[in-house]
């Protein structure tokens, strides 16, 4: 794969020989050449578990001290009072059963997150094939199922972010931008890494961290010891 000019400046700045601490491959990612946009910084942390095993499934949601550096738009499945005080707690989008024909016939996605009061689960239910693929089915686990629209508007918007494995035993997921600097993206770093290793399962036998990377979304990967 032929690489553009910028990704070969960034890759000298990395020693592939070695694994770094994780300060130290931060810093070096804030010193790469920049794109005219503001990176999303990746984690990508590889476990020593089964996915396919139900006792082994690593999932669950972190909010990053320093946000994501992007805003989330959130949409509310919610009737009545919770509607009102979805709607009062800043949600972007509010409805229930009007809300299917637009998403499903019209391509509506123009939101990040879902959150449902578990009353609308049946109606959900019915967009699952929509929106289970782009990985926005609300879920208890995540706290997106819940009578507590409020909670979970704030959580959502101060910067919570979803941890899952994927079918490769990898967690993949964004932890804030290329301009925070070194400092706020450790921090966010070490919150989301402590977070994946208290959900470490008890089936989970071995190592459990088996590698973590970091990278911008357009340079290359550096490993981190």
């Amino acid at each position: 794969m032929k690489r553009g000019k910028r990704y070969l400046e960034c890759e000298k700045l990395v020693d592939k020989s070695k694994n770094y601490d994780a300060k130290e491959a931060l810093e070096t990612l804030c010193k790469m050449p920049k794109p005219k946009f503001d990176e999303t910084v990746e984690l990508h942390v590889k476990l020593g578990v089964d996915s396919k095993q139900a006792d082994q499934q690593v999932r669950g949601t972190v909010v990053l001290p320093n946000g994501t550096g992007k805003t989330q738009r959130v949409l509310v499945f919610a009737k009545g009072d919770k509607a009102k005080e979805a709607e009062a707690a800043g949600a972007d989008f509010v409805g229930a059963e009007e809300l299917v024909p637009k998403i499903q016939n019209e391509n509506w996605f123009e939101y990040d997150v879902i959150v449902a009061t578990p009353d609308m689960m049946g109606v959900i239910g019915r967009l699952g094939k929509v929106l289970g693929p782009k990985g926005l089915m609300p879920n208890p686990k995540s706290g997106t199922v819940t009578m507590d629209v409020t909670k979970a508007i704030n959580e959502i918007k101060s910067g919570k972010v979803e941890y899952r494995l994927d079918k490769t035993n990898i967690i993949h997921l964004g932890f804030g931008k290329i301009s925070f600097g070194t400092d706020k993206l450790l921090e966010n770093y070490n919150t989301v890494m402590e977070a994946i290793e208290k959900a470490k399962p008890a089936a989970a036998k071995g190592q459990y961290i088996r590698s973590i990377a970091v990278a911008t979304s357009m340079g290359p990967s550096i490993y981190i010891a």
